[in-house]
């Protein structure tokens, strides 16, 4: 395609666009560039696309301006069990070696970024609801992200065309979905498995407990690093590695994968697929079998036989279906060895560890300094949040307590205390330590807002909005770009619109 636009619009709008959200349009892709703000300008309500560019250049845009602009200049057409051989490393290899890795903590957490309309999360909690043999008695979460709100609101509706399901047998909208209307609704329990949020990879913190994004075993990020510059898709994938567990598994689309050279992930190759997984040592060599006939078999047969051929997600790959590939050949996901403790003792530096997303090495200076100094120490309450961060909530929760039994006054533990009794199944548990947590602090920010979203899980929505309300008045208060106080990184402003979000799409 040929553009109509001068090259030097849009190589002043390509720089433009990156220093607004870090998307990276080079000169290959001015098509791609040009197409995406002309759908742009009809969205904003201009008729002339050069007219909408000299605005773009002249306005102070709000954020919902550019996660507008951000969802025409990105592609999230996507459909169910996209990439057969992704599925299959999944179910024959990755699930199995999850379940014997973490049988002991029972836990498992998935995060589709970029997620769009939803179709792969979905996909995902079907796999494991066809193989809930072996994740019975589990914690399970799934959460997909993406910065289009108009993609989030149809992924959390659940419902799609014929359009989703290209390729895919009829026993996937015979058992999971129900037919409305000409439309496809997924089916509540599906639904119940996965919760969407917005999240920008580009500019917002993670991992995080607000975003709930720390302690994952399993990250897909799928055709979305292409969309930005090299800087940033580096501090995206350190992010991902900070929010994987130790021995987690990060997916990227083939091309992205080159980026991958200089990050400390070992490349793991199961059959036609490629997969990352965050270095756990190199002592454990285990084999994948599958034992029972798989999922991807079925699906890559009704891809040959009429279906259209499936590739990985996303607008600008394409790949050719391999033959199956019956055993993989790289290392299960185990922990790391405990190794000796850092020649450190100081709480400072195990808080500097905590931000750089070593955790194993921060929980064992701060086991030195609790050892030396007693449970009364600050490090008590690090030590929680340091294994909460590697998912040991068992371990997290009793220092948790321990802090707490040292400094009953102090709002921040009862937050963390909720935190983890969230991530362990436990939101009544949780409700309360955040009432403990607002008795103490009234203008505590994060508690009001942590606690609107488990009311509202809890379906309790008056009293979720009453919480958002004392959240948005206390952000109110605050300058926009202010830090929120243990926010990991979100500012009043951000904290208000993603409250904005939240209650539009919940039409409360």
């Amino acid at each position: 395609m040929s553009c109509k636009l001068p090259k030097e619009v849009l190589s002043s709008l390509s720089a433009l666009i990156s220093s607004l959200m870090g998307l990276h349009f080079p000169e290959q892709r001015y098509s791609d560039l040009e197409r995406g703000v002309v759908a742009a300008a009809r969205d904003f309500g201009f008729s002339d696309t050069l007219e909408f560019i000299r605005w773009l250049n002249t306005a102070t845009l709000s954020r919902h301006h550019i996660e507008a602009l951000a969802a025409n200049l990105t592609v999230g057409e996507t459909y169910f069990f996209r990439d057969t051989d992704s599925f299959k490393a999944l179910e024959e290899s990755i699930l199995p070696a999850i379940v014997s890795s973490r049988r002991e903590a029972s836990r498992l957490r998935i995060w589709s970024a970029g997620c769009s309309t939803g179709e792969e999360p979905y996909s995902i909690a079907i796999l494991l609801k066809r193989m809930s043999h072996l994740f019975k008695g589990w914690n399970v979460t799934i959460i997909g992200t993406d910065i289009n709100a108009k993609a989030l609101k149809r992924a959390s509706d659940g419902v799609y065309t014929e359009w989703s399901f290209r390729g895919t047998p009829q026993w996937l909208k015979d058992g999971y979905f129900r037919k409305k209307d000409g439309f496809y609704e997924i089916t509540p329990e599906i639904r119940q498995m996965v919760s969407f949020s917005f999240l920008n990879l580009a500019e917002d913190a993670y991992p995080s407990l607000l975003s709930n994004t720390s302690a994952m075993d399993m990250i897909l990020c799928r055709n979305v690093l292409m969309y930005f510059s090299p800087e940033v898709a580096g501090r995206v994938i350190h992010g991902f590695h900070n929010s994987l567990l130790e021995g987690g598994y990060l997916f990227l689309s083939p091309t992205e994968g080159l980026r991958m050279i200089s990050y400390p992930f070992k490349v793991m190759n199961l059959g036609n697929t490629t997969v990352y997984r965050k270095d756990a040592g190199e002592g454990a060599k285990d084999r994948f079998e599958s034992k029972s006939p798989p999922l991807w078999q079925v699906l890559k047969h009704s891809a040959e036989n009429g279906g259209m051929a499936l590739g990985s997600d996303g607008p600008a790959v394409t790949e050719e279906a391999g033959g199956p590939s019956r055993r993989g050949d790289e290392t299960a996901a185990r922990p790391l060895p405990a190794g000796p403790a850092p020649q450190t003792s100081s709480t400072t530096d195990a808080e500097r560890l905590l931000k750089e997303g070593r955790y194993a090495e921060a929980a064992r200076v701060l086991e030195s300094v609790v050892s030396v100094k007693g449970t009364d120490e600050p490090a008590t309450g690090l030590l929680a949040r340091a294994y909460a961060n590697q998912g040991q909530l068992d371990l997290a929760a009793e220092w948790c307590e321990k802090a707490i039994a040292a400094d009953n006054l102090d709002p921040m533990r009862h937050y963390l205390l909720a935190t983890i009794l969230q991530e362990q199944g436990r939101p009544e548990d949780a409700v309360k330590s955040l009432r403990k947590a607002l008795y103490l602090d009234h203008d505590f920010v994060l508690a009001h807002f942590v606690l609107g979203n488990l009311l509202v899980r809890l379906g309790d929505g008056d009293g979720a909005v009453r919480q958002y309300r004392n959240a948005l008045r206390l952000t109110s208060k605050m300058d926009a770009d202010e830090v929120i106080p243990e926010s990991d990184g979100v500012t009043a402003g951000r904290l208000s619109e993603i409250i904005d979000s939240i209650t539009r799409e919940k039409a409360f």
